[in-house]
């Protein structure tokens, strides 16, 4: 489809609409052998369109032709259906027929229309047996904690030198954190277990539903991915009976609580490698990858102190997930009960050399986890071969969501890092992070996607509020951060936009004292205060949680999608600077502003109104005008200007 120049950017709505949401695909999860129906959508600029199905079946591609259905006034709905004969099918759609004197012979796929013929990378995904993830991700919002740096309990008192290893370097709480990596790694502040758990009603009023932990097991290091055993809870934080009551008073909130697991390494002092050092003949030497022992072995990333685990081990299996008392299953099951796994370092567990066990030990893992309960990995790179379906329900999406906004976002001339590459952030088009946010994320199914991280910053990167500099475009991220699909995830301090230059710097003690005496800083109020508005309209809004995702507009400085829903989609606009009026066609965007537009999130400057047609469309055809007067956001429910298509006759 050749899509027209807007006056202000590219009309993206005139685009063929398919998604994997129910309003594409009513019948999620049908079961193998099922026939899915499926609706697409084709604009009426296409003259006599004919529509094809094209999907793989046991390798084989195989063919339906379209039913056309209900119009809406300016394209019409058409049908077919899928057979779901294997786990996985890809599937995309043939549209033919004529524009005006041009002949149309384009591919409608997951990253949107191709003039020509593409790869399957692309297609859409059917999951017949669906996810294993839980129904409460959905509408979940998750909150990052470093527990060192969180919250000190009432009762904790002063750090317990004599309880300090010798490596530690205690600290005031007020005290700057290094960015320094080792001096960082050694700075002990005294957050603890029961600091978290009384702080867990501040987390409940910002709109927190989850609590994802930075891990808890002792350690050699203040970040603790050095693990010295994973059989308990670090007495520094409070031990294990903290845990279980940590976890009763999220339970009691109605909170989840998500534990940090390492099951690529271990830390150099950790008992199974001791015991592994001290006997080439152990059960234990099995785990590691020794070249020469006891003192030449393959770390994490060549890292002496992370001796990277093998899973060629029966024995290491049994005892990090597949055994009755392992890892995995006893932090899930009583007395500790917590709701779910973030795997350290995913993508690179289990693949050592030749040897790729990735994929089996994710489902292994699956597996071995109760219903209920969220598996989610950490990925820095292309997860997409990693996200099948029956492992990882998602993962940390920092190429799909993090790189894209910070490279739309950040400031001319960044010096920030940008994330491992050895270059500041640039500063990219709207049509290059477009392409992004689309060819990426389609190669991910709907269900993974809706299952990983999206997150601005973590407690490996440069805070957000550092990354993009002026508060406005930050703005307009955290409207990304609830708007695309995706788990919304804050780490701690994000909220009240504290700074952080580097991973090691952002991990700030949170400043609790200002936060009890209302002495914050009135820019920090208005944060706290605009993300826990954010976060209200990724509850009130079921779009913003299952709904699907079609792009509407790309302009110079502004994205434009609607959350798909069949009963109250959500439009959603990005701008990262002021920008001229964007008149969009309600016919096209097939939605109008809701009668609840009173219901609608926005920063300041940013605004949308419905105005009489405009000139070439319809007289009939009302506009839906975006304005924005500075960067920032806007989140607004619509209504479906037709009901909902059915099968033509």
């Amino acid at each position: 489809m050749e899509i027209p120049a807007h006056s202000t950017g590219t009309l993206l709505a005139r685009e063929p609409f398919h998604d994997s949401s129910r309003a594409g695909v009513p019948s999620r999860s049908a079961g193998l052998g099922a026939s899915v129906p499926l609706r697409v959508w084709v604009p009426d600029s296409v003259e006599n369109p004919t529509v094809v199905l094209r999907q793989v079946v046991d390798g084989e591609p195989r063919l339906v032709t379209c039913t056309s259905g209900n119009s809406d006034g300016a394209g019409h709905w058409f049908e077919a259906e899928l057979l779901a004969r294997n786990p996985v099918t890809k599937y995309r759609f043939l549209i033919s027929g004529r524009e005006g004197d041009r002949p149309v012979y384009e591919w409608l796929t997951a990253a949107g229309i191709a003039d020509h013929d593409v790869s399957d990378a692309h297609d859409f995904m059917y999951l017949a047996r669906g996810s294993k993830a839980p129904e409460w991700l959905e509408g979940a919002i998750v909150y990052q904690v470093f527990p060192d740096r969180f919250a000190r309990s009432a009762s904790s008192g002063k750090l317990p030198k004599d309880a300090l290893a010798e490596w530690a370097l205690p600290m005031q709480w007020e005290e700057p954190c290094e960015e320094n990596g080792e001096k960082n790694g050694r700075q002990i502040y005294g957050g603890d277990l029961k600091g978290l758990e009384e702080r867990l009603d501040y987390l409940k009023d910002l709109g927190v539903s989850v609590v994802y932990m930075c891990p808890i097991f002792p350690a050699g290091s203040a970040h603790r991915y050095d693990a010295s055993t994973f059989d308990r809870v670090d007495p520094l934080l409070g031990g294990n009976e903290a845990l279980v009551s940590l976890t009763e008073a999220a339970h009691e909130r109605g909170m989840k609580i998500i534990m940090d697991l390492t099951t690529n390494h271990t830390g150099n002092t950790h008992e199974w490698f001791k015991k592994a050092q001290a006997d080439a003949t152990s059960e234990e030497a099995g785990f590691f990858f020794f070249t020469e022992h006891p003192d030449r072995y393959d770390g994490w990333l060549g890292i002496d102190s992370l001796p990277k685990l093998d899973y060629d081990s029966a024995a290491l299996r049994a005892r990090m997930y597949s055994g009755k008392n392992s890892i995995v299953r006893r932090y899930l099951e009583p007395p500790f009960n917590v709701d779910g796994w973030r795997i350290d370092v995913a993508n690179m567990t289990g693949r050592h050399g030749g040897q790729d066990l990735t994929h089996e030990v994710a489902r292994d893992i699956r597996e071995a986890m109760r219903e209920g309960t969220w598996l989610v990995a950490e990925h820095f790179h292309d997860a997409s071969a990693d996200l099948a379906g029956d492992g990882w329900d998602g993962a940390m999406n920092y190429t799909g969501f993090t790189k894209p906004l910070w490279a739309w976002l950040s400031p001319e001339k960044s010096a920030v890092n940008w994330l491992g590459l050895p270059m500041g952030v640039p500063k990219l088009s709207t049509r290059a992070v477009l392409a992004t946010l689309r060819d990426y994320n389609a190669q991910l199914t709907y269900e993974a996607r809706l299952h990983s991280q999206n997150q601005l910053c973590s407690h490996d990167t440069a805070r957000s509020r550092t990354v993009f500099g002026d508060p406005d475009r930050h703005a307009a991220a955290l409207g990304a951060l609830v708007g695309l699909p995706g788990v919304p995830t804050l780490f701690a301090g994000d909220e009240l936009a504290l700074e952080g230059n580097n991973g090691e710097h952002s991990r700030t003690p949170m400043p609790w004292t200002a936060i009890d005496t209302d002495t914050l800083c009135e820019h920090q109020r208005h944060w706290r205060d605009l993300t826990a508005a954010v976060f209200a309209a990724r509850s009130a809004f079921k779009a913003l949680q299952s709904g699907g995702l079609r792009w509407l507009h790309a302009g110079e400085d502004s994205l434009t999608f609607m959350r798909t829903d069949r009963t109250e989609p959500v439009l959603v606009h990005l701008a990262r600077a002021a920008h001229d009026d964007i008149a969009l066609p309600e016919s096209l965007v097939l939605a109008s502003p809701s009668e609840h537009d009173s219901d609608a999130v926005h920063s300041p400057g940013v605004s949308l109104e419905t105005m009489s047609a405009v000139s070439g469309e319809q007289a009939s055809d009302q506009t839906i005008t975006l304005r924005a007067e500075r960067a920032g956001f806007l989140i607004t429910p619509m209504r479906p200007l037709a009901a909902a298509p059915t099968r033509g006759h």
